[in-house]
């Protein structure tokens, strides 16, 4: 096995190759640090890194696998940390120049089970600045590129965290999904990303009490998603939404034979890529193979969805932002400043609205879903953006058409936001030929967790599941 089949190897596949002492957590460190090194000048998908500390860690971890010690969950693994969540004596960035040298003096909720399952945090990941953007780029760390093809974006806010994955230069990652933060750029690098339902994990005040907001895995394989899953689910003693009793996925599931599918190309008002369309297409038919029931469904739904979700993020995160406009304003982004900008005129009246249009979606949703097992639908709806892309104040096209909604139109991942209990699980459904990736959501119904993974779980093994040889990895 070279070392870039290391940088490669599944968390599942290490985990077993660690305790049957065939490889050491120390060889593995070693070859994802080198192929940082050798990639992020091209890639830039880390911020801080803690090199030196991981691999005194992954010392300590062959340790404990050579004197045969119960080891943890996670024992020995390299795992990239989403740059706004906190590491306790570390500083977080949040990717602003607002906060590039705060240290903060607490450990987010998973990122503290990350710890104790036996992770180790090598390096943090790139996010936009404060994560209000579906790309990834900061005027502190810079523009984030897609392994794939570095013209184009990895996607946003984890957007470091996908690229990272997707370059060979962290086993697992962290991220967090407010309007598809995991699930877009997990479509946009051919990874698997999971947004559970709200209050599966636990989350830092006050985004905890947001509905909108989700905390996440993201990994190369359906196994390593619930390995990960796992060790971030349960209830937290600092989290009033964090739900009890703690849901532990199973490693695995019955076959997609019976399952009933339903599935919709454009949710009703997206403008959807030709690309796109093709490799959903073609994922649909991989399940009538696996001998499921798929059926195409209308979900009555409208523009207002979209409205609606950019208007909850504008009241809640924009306002949130504002408040540093008066001492701040000059060290943002220009996406930040116009996001907080628009935060200020944001009123409760229009919040008021959002609920009313998420009652509205349920109300055909919901009942829908009482004759189905999932639902699909892409996971963005064109392959991604420009690297440098800054929707307050570029053009959005997709098939030629100019996309009034630049933030959001690209995506097709908000809408299950604002369905903020029904869990879902992108993954990748094919390539656009200028070589970026695409994917699918599986949507389940609230709170039914397991049903994403058991498609999920029988889709990667009729397509032979992703990154696993030099042909099925980016060339970079």
């Amino acid at each position: 096995m070279t070392d870039l089949d290391l940088c490669y190897l599944p968390a599942t596949t290490a985990l077993a190759m660690f305790k049957a002492r065939t490889l050491s957590p120390v060889d593995l460190m070693q070859a994802v640090i080198a192929r940082a090194e050798a990639v992020e000048p091209k890639i830039n998908a880390l911020t801080y890194r803690y090199f030196d500390e991981a691999m005194d860690q992954a010392k300590t971890a062959e340790n404990r696998y050579a004197r045969g010690s119960r080891t943890r969950a996670l024992e020995g693994l390299p795992i990239g940390i989403k740059d706004e969540s906190y590491l306790k004596g570390k500083p977080t960035s949040g990717g602003s120049l607002i906060q590039k040298d705060q240290i903060f003096d607490s450990t987010s909720p998973i990122n503290g089970r990350i710890l104790k399952a036996g992770g180790i945090v090598h390096a943090r990941t790139a996010t936009p600045e404060y994560s209000c953007a579906t790309f990834t780029w900061s005027r502190l760390w810079g523009v984030t590129r897609n392994p794939w093809n570095p013209a184009f974006t990895p996607g946003g806010s984890s957007g470091g965290a996908a690229a990272s994955l997707a370059s060979g230069t962290s086993t697992l990652c962290t991220g967090s999904d407010i309007g598809g933060s995991i699930r877009i750029p997990a479509g946009a690098t051919g990874l698997v990303g999971y947004k559970p339902p709200y209050g599966r994990n636990p989350d830092d005040p006050p985004s905890n009490l947001d509905y909108y907001c989700h905390t996440g895995p993201l990994a190369r394989t359906v196994a390593d998603t619930i390995l990960l899953q796992n060790v971030c689910a349960g209830p937290h003693p600092l989290d009033i939404a964090s739900l009890r009793p703690k849901l532990t996925l199973p490693a695995s599931y019955a076959p997609a034979k019976g399952m009933r599918i339903a599935w919709s190309m454009d949710l009703g008002f997206f403008e959807v890529d030709a690309e796109v369309r093709r490799n959903t297409l073609a994922a649909l038919d991989v399940f009538r193979e696996l001998g499921a029931e798929v059926t195409e469904v209308d979900l009555g739904w409208g523009p207002e969805v979209l409205a609606a979700g950019t208007t909850h993020l504008r009241h809640i995160f924009g306002a949130m932002l504002a408040r540093m406009l008066p001492d701040h304003a000059d060290q943002m982004t220009t996406y930040t400043r116009a996001f907080a900008e628009d935060g200020v005129t944001s009123s409760a009246t229009d919040f008021v609205e959002t609920m009313e249009v998420a009652n509205r979606m349920y109300h055909s949703f919901g009942p829908l879903m009482e004759r189905y097992d999932v639902f699909i639908c892409p996971t963005n709806a064109l392959a991604a953006v420009p690297a440098d892309y800054d929707h307050s104040r570029d053009r959005l096209t997709i098939n030629g058409r100019d996309i009034e909604n630049r933030f959001l139109g690209w995506v097709m991942t908000s809408p299950f936001n604002t369905l903020s209990r029904c869990p879902v699980l992108s993954v990748p459904s094919g390539h656009a030929t200028n070589g970026v990736p695409t994917g699918i959501q599986i949507v389940g119904r609230s709170y039914s967790d397991a049903s994403v993974f058991r498609a999920a779980m029988a889709f990667e093994q009729a397509t032979g599941g992703w990154y696993r040889s030099a042909s099925t990895r980016p060339t970079i």
